[in-house]
């Protein structure tokens, strides 16, 4: 599972901190992540990937 790649999408941006939708998932829990650790150019909708403890932009 640590090395299987995750997709998000970035559902709102709230001062430091991001909520994410894991787009395999149904259930409406969102996922907060500080910004910190998000690339700096991310927007709400946009999509990202977590693999290898990191998230990227897709």
């Amino acid at each position: 599972m640590l090395l299987d790649k995750i997709y998000y999408t970035v559902d709102r941006l709230e001062g430091d901190y991001a909520y994410l939708k894991r787009e395999d998932d149904a259930s409406d829990e969102l996922k907060c992540v500080a910004r910190a650790l998000l690339p700096s150019e991310i927007a709400e909708g946009s999509k990202l990937v977590y693999e290898m403890m990191e998230y990227s932009v897709v």
